[in-house]
């Protein structure tokens, strides 16, 4: 996860500050920041996910889910039309769309990745 930057849907967790669950297991190990609290989230959700995807593992539940997932998107498609979201036609390689610019308008703005991962950082 380290070896990641911070990008737009993605924060990694803090270097230099405890992020493995077993680094705060015990009484008196309790994050003492709110780095260590946010890497003690990040490595709790990813733990959780890996569980799910160990539960993967089998063909039968890897159909099963595929078939739940059908139906959930039929469904949610047919019945929750007010929660639709505008696709946003983006350019992976070159920029990035924002909803909002530092006007607070909702007019996208386009920024390079490194644009992007500085405001992420920051």
């Amino acid at each position: 996860d380290r070896g990641f930057p911070n990008r737009r849907q993605f924060l990694a967790p803090f270097q230099g500050a405890r992020y493995h669950l077993q680094d705060f297991a015990g009484q008196g190990n309790d994050p003492e920041n709110e780095k260590e609290l946010f890497n003690l989230r990040h490595a709790s959700l990813r733990n959780m996910i890996e569980r799910i995807f160990c539960i993967f593992k089998s063909f039968k539940t890897q159909v099963e889910f595929v078939l739940v997932c059908a139906a959930l998107h039929n469904f949610l498609r047919k019945e929750c039309r007010s929660d639709e979201f505008p696709i946003e036609a983006v350019d992976e390689l070159s920029s990035s769309m924002l909803p909002v610019n530092e006007d607070d308008t909702f007019e996208p703005i386009i920024q390079t990745h490194e644009q992007e991962r500085k405001n992420v950082n920051a």
